[in-house]
């Protein structure tokens, strides 16, 4: 008898964790998706006059706060969405910093200023990447840990 209980608790708990993982993934294509929805919009708008900051900005929790609450998914999983993003920039990091460097490609740069300059295009662009650092990089990171945000904000019970 007590060999099928815990049989039974071995099955709940794999569905369970097979459940977290599929809504954890499912949380993060979500969100991939409305950064991608939001960069078309940006780019078939095309607001030349608005510096790039002002996206920063205005994207993480806000415009995601309602869609996490409006889906069938764990609210658990849906505030555990900014690891992936931490992960997904890491991983670009070592990818830029493995770049090699040379004329236009931010030639003798430490670690630091190769970083800096590819990411946030600062003092001006490495040239690593063909200069998509941002789009690569830090925007899916930044949509990843807004959505995380705009989830935990959008779960809070009112009281």
């Amino acid at each position: 008898m007590g060999s099928s209980v815990q049989t039974d608790l071995e099955e709940q708990s794999t569905s369970k964790l097979s459940t977290q993982a599929l809504s954890f993934f499912l949380h993060s294509l979500l969100a991939l998706a409305s950064w991608m929805a939001l960069m078309l919009l940006g780019y078939a708008i095309n607001p030349s006059g608005v510096p790039n900051s002002s996206f920063f900005c205005c994207r993480p929790p806000c415009a995601r706060r309602r869609i996490p609450g409006r889906t069938h998914l764990s609210r658990e999983m849906a505030t555990l969405v900014w690891l992936l993003g931490i992960i997904w920039f890491l991983i670009v990091c070592l990818w830029v910093l493995n770049m090699p460097t040379g004329p236009n490609q931010c030639l003798q740069c430490e670690a630091t200023e190769k970083l800096t300059r590819t990411f946030f295009s600062l003092p001006s662009p490495s040239g690593l990447i063909d200069n998509d650092g941002p789009f690569i990089g830090t925007w899916p990171a930044v949509a990843l840990v807004g959505y995380s945000m705009g989830a935990k904000l959008g779960f809070r019970r009112p009281k």
